[in-house]
């Protein structure tokens, strides 16, 4: 049974209050070029995802990420994730998620390479340099589809730019401007308004993306359930799919967020494209899951 404390309140009543119960919960912190995620074994999450991913992720009140992977270790051997926005929705897949998980399969178990099934697709990773606990990680990220597009947004207008699937949705526009921005509203503005547009009824991500040269691209990022990010590895995909498909750029391309530099290759429009970038484990560690209070008597 939870113990009753009592605690005296200003007015000098006795304020009986059902002492919480505690348990904890085992993580670990993973980050791809800023873009953070927590890593959770799905057999803790209890059919509480979305509720772990909001409370988890706050970066006010809890360890604070943009996701949560959970893993689940299959009978066979294999491996099956989960990934979970930090405003509770769940989405098919991240490149970024999927990376900070094989780094830690790394780091704790010793796999240089790891199948990790999603939503949306099996997704193979690589690790090519150990630096631990940073790692430099090749993942197959499937084959893009582009479809050039033209978009109608209430109070903007046309919005030219591209439909890409590579596992979840994209959404890609090319902008001039060096702060991002287009049709007269900031990057996070206007990404706002496509993300959450009656178009995609399961909402999707967008990405800004700016051509520097034929091997180079600069790209913002505004993500599905998490907002704007420091990176994304489908969004540096669907962004150089794009460029290569629309503007005939190298189909090897470095890809320039906020947070730092990831690498593509795609060789032909039917081919897999791949993803080179780093991961880093932070830390692993318990946090308190707490159990609300039965009763509050006054």
């Amino acid at each position: 049974m939870p113990k009753t404390r009592w605690l005296r309140s200003p007015t000098k009543r006795r304020i009986e209050i059902e002492s919480t119960r505690q348990t904890t919960i085992p993580f670990v912190k993973a980050h791809a070029c800023g873009n953070d995620f927590l890593i959770l074994e799905e057999a803790i999450a209890g059919g509480s995802h979305a509720a772990l991913a909001r409370r988890l992720c706050s970066r006010n009140t809890s360890i604070g990420a943009d996701g949560i992977e959970f893993l689940e270790r299959c009978a066979n051997g294999e491996f099956f994730l989960r990934l979970f926005n930090a405003d509770g929705s769940e989405a098919e897949l991240s490149g970024n998620g999927t990376r900070c998980v094989a780094a830690w399969l790394a780091h704790s178990e010793g796999l240089r390479e790891a199948a990790l099934g999603t939503e949306g697709g099996v997704r193979r990773c690589r690790v090519i340099e150990a630096n631990d606990p940073v790692y430099l990680i090749e993942s197959e990220m499937g084959v893009p589809q582009v479809m050039t597009r033209t978009i109608e947004i209430p109070g903007v207008g046309a919005v030219d730019g591209a439909v890409v699937h590579v596992g979840n949705p994209h959404f890609v526009l090319f902008v001039e401007r060096d702060d991002f921005g287009a049709h007269g509203m900031t990057w996070q503005e206007l990404g706002a308004r496509i993300s959450s547009n009656s178009l995609f009824p399961q909402g999707t991500n967008v990405e800004f993306v700016k051509l520097l040269s034929a091997g180079e691209i600069a790209l913002r990022i505004y993500e599905r359930g998490c907002g704007p990010t420091m990176s994304s590895g489908t969004g540096t995909c669907a962004a150089s799919a794009a460029a290569m498909f629309m503007r005939g750029t190298a189909r090897e391309l470095t890809a320039i967020a906020e947070g730092g530099s990831q690498r593509t290759v795609w060789p032909a429009n039917d081919a897999v494209m791949r993803l080179t970038g780093p991961a880093e484990i932070v830390c692993q560690g318990e946090v308190f899951q707490v159990e609300p209070p039965a009763a509050v008597k006054s």
